[in-house]
């Protein structure tokens, strides 16, 4: 197996156990990817098809426990969810490859910055109330975000739906069902793109299915903020990279 291929799956074997503790696993499929040669929007839309058979497993395994938000049905939220990620799929597609390279350090740093806050602001600070139309207007939002890049998304429908009314354990379960849904709609028009690089995206899958197993029986194990400060860490470590190779 080439060295980058070792990498590889490295990076998406612990990008699989950090997604099923706390999230922020894109942020080493993304660079990860990148290292085998590809450039960042082949990187990112390879990331997204390779992540999407771990998401299933993920969203399936909670599926019990998912809710409706603000009087908003779930029903809705994954409608919601499958065409704003459809939406943010062809808006990637439209990007030319250099103008993308040009956005991924801002989008990684924009998602660091958002996973930082809500990990560590205090409670009160940070995020509103929302009522039906707002819990719908942020979904949409998050589902074009996430069709289109993805960093972050985890935290951004988590500190949503607890805004919109569900609790910390339900609106967990509910964000991996939407993730999974949203992503669906990407990858659907992603497998089609000639971008994708299917014998990597094949590795990461692998490695990241297999991380998030492991990652499940960890998830009572590892301390929740030390894990956090690390993916903060990666992030800002990314970001700094990513801003060096910008062209």
């Amino acid at each position: 197996m080439p060295a980058s291929d070792l990498v590889l799956f490295g990076a998406c074997l612990w990008a699989g156990m950090q997604n099923a503790l706390a999230g922020g696993g894109s942020f080493l499929t993304l660079p990860a990817l990148i290292f085998t040669g590809m450039d960042a929007r082949a990187a990112n839309i390879t990331s997204a098809v390779a992540l999407f058979p771990g998401q299933i497993v993920t969203g399936w395994t909670g599926r019990t426990l998912v809710g409706s938000a603000a009087g908003l049905s779930f029903r809705a939220l994954v409608l919601i969810s499958l065409v704003g990620g459809a939406l943010g799929a062809l808006l990637l597609l439209l990007t030319p490859p250099t103008l993308f390279a040009r956005l991924v350090p801002w989008l990684v740093l924009l998602a660091t910055a958002l996973f930082a806050w809500g990990s560590f602001a205090p409670a009160d600070a940070r995020a509103p109330r929302l009522g039906r139309t707002g819990a719908a207007a942020a979904q949409c939002a998050i589902a074009v975000y996430g069709g289109y890049f993805g960093g972050g998304i985890g935290f951004l429908m988590l500190a949503a739906l607890s805004a919109a009314g569900l609790t910390i354990r339900s609106a967990g379960a509910t964000k991996n069902v939407l993730a999974g849904v949203m992503n669906a709609s990407a990858v659907a028009i992603f497998v089609f793109s000639p971008e994708v690089h299917w014998r990597a995206a094949a590795v990461a899958a692998l490695a990241a299915i297999l991380g998030g197993l492991v990652g499940g029986l960890l998830l009572h194990r590892v301390p929740e903020r030390a894990l956090r400060l690390l993916i903060v860490a990666i992030g800002l470590a990314l970001t700094v990279g990513l801003f060096l190779r910008a062209p």
